[in-house]
């Protein structure tokens, strides 16, 4: 996500930070370079002008702080209004005193509302909000089969009628469905076009009319650029959207739509899609996009990925392996490999460390399938070549690599390199990380 934009606007920033002295001139010369970057990100041609012009009156006013350079200074002034461009604080859904809320999600078809519905779903009801989903879209059958398929998935009621057309109708009686079945929210899958209509809108306002809905969240291609921005706007002018789902997050999107929709809207971004299944949604906190962008990292993200997707019981005795005179075995190794995929693909993940940016990601030709050779490996030795690797002789490992439809190279590869960890992980364990120097530069392993 971002990375071109990350890439070039971090390379323009460096060059700024590495002067010890900020002329006007050279702050000039930066501005016009992060101009064009932001203009290649589709970002929109007014709001990149506002946003320079208010980085210029900080930057013109910069006084010199002991100890920082004011290269560094500059950086922090962009990440302010990086984050002020991005809707300032996270906005989460307007939950209404008394349930059930009502949620509209909206859009134009193909930008994926219907899925989106799946994955809101699936969020409110880790969030012990009880969801209930409706099928409005009465001119595409194969989203009511979706909506079902979806709800299946996640385990939550869904109304539909096939038979009537008449939306308002199928609408309240979907909310009164959802009463019955005890839901705290419900959310409504409205019909989409291939553009914005008169059709469409005058349906859209009167089933607002008839619900009163407490948030219309709009979904939206985050792959469409100024398209999003403009469909954007035409539907807050019709309605009067609450907040933005952007999808496709995950794909080759320049950004021009996050940082520019609640600009031109100000309904914030609510949430992201950043991936296909039912799992990737993640709430959309501008100052942690903000630090992704200038390659500072998201820790409170990976934190909260970890709470949400890893065992607490498996991790607290893979770390009681770890510090014993055992130590971790290939059956834990494996165990700890699916803890990290179910993090989701492990570039999204390292992408949020500190100072990880995507040259070093591409650099690095991580691989997840390597995962998946890694994993048939593992599970062709024996339970007891797992625990004690030294039994794996040659035959075994000709015998491992047919199993796994790998070759003996890599069986050998990871022997090697599992040797390698248990040396590392036993002195990690007796030194809490204590006097483990950095491979890549300065400074130990924290405890």
């Amino acid at each position: 996500m971002f990375d071109e934009l990350s890439s070039k606007l971090n390379a323009t920033l460096q060059r700024l930070t590495g002067r010890g002295v900020l002329t006007e001139d050279a702050v000039k010369e930066g501005l016009r370079e992060i101009r064009r970057i932001l203009l290649e990100a589709d970002v929109s041609f007014d709001l990149t002008r506002d946003f320079l012009e208010r980085v210029q009156a900080k930057a013109v006013g910069l006084t010199t702080i002991k100890d920082v350079r004011p290269g560094h200074q500059l950086v922090k002034i962009v990440y302010d209004e990086l984050v002020a461009l991005l809707g300032e604080k996270q906005a989460p859904i307007a939950h209404a005193t008394v349930p059930p809320t009502i949620i509209l999600l909206v859009g134009l078809q193909g930008s994926g509302k219907t899925t989106t519905a799946g994955k809101l779903a699936r969020r409110l009801k880790l969030e012990q909000k009880a969801p209930f989903l409706v099928a409005a879209d009465v001119y595409r059958p194969a989203a009511i089969d979706q909506l079902h398929t979806l709800g299946r998935q996640v385990e939550v009621g869904v109304h539909s009628d096939n038979a009537s057309k008449d939306v308002v109708k199928i609408v309240r009686d979907g909310i009164t469905a959802a009463g019955k079945a005890r839901a705290r929210s419900v959310l409504v899958d409205t019909a989409g076009r291939l553009q914005i209509d008169d059709e469409m809108m005058d349906e859209l306002k009167r089933l607002k009319a008839a619900v009163s809905p407490h948030e219309i969240l709009l979904v939206a291609d985050g792959m469409t650029g100024q398209d999003a921005v403009r469909i954007a706007k035409g539907f807050h002018d019709a309605l009067g959207i609450t907040g933005v789902i952007l999808t496709k997050m995950d794909g080759d999107a320049r950004g021009g739509a996050a940082l520019s929709i609640y600009g031109v809207t100000h309904a914030p971004i609510k949430y992201i899609g950043v991936g296909e299944k039912l799992d990737a949604l993640e709430p959309f906190h501008p100052d942690r996009l903000a630090g992704r962008i200038l390659q500072q990292g998201d820790i409170l993200s990976l934190v909260e990925k970890a709470q949400h997707t890893v065992d607490e019981k498996e991790a607290e005795r893979l770390a009681r392996k770890v510090q014993s005179k055992k130590g971790l075995d290939l059956g834990d190794f494996l165990g700890a490999m699916k803890q990290m995929q179910k993090m989701g693909p492990l570039k999204n993940v390292l992408g949020m460390l500190p100072g990880m940016n995507p040259a070093m990601l591409q650099a690095a030709r991580i691989d997840d399938k390597k995962l998946k050779h890694v994993e048939a490996i593992v599970l062709s030795m024996t339970p007891k070549e797992r625990s004690n690797p030294d039994l794996i002789n040659g035959q075994r490992r000709l015998r491992i690599a047919k199993g796994s439809g790998r070759t003996v190279q890599e069986v050998n590869t990871l022997l090697s390199q599992f040797k390698q960890m248990q040396k590392f992980m036993k002195i990690a364990g007796k030194t809490g990380g204590a006097g483990l120097k950095l491979p890549f530069g300065r400074g130990t392993f924290p405890g």
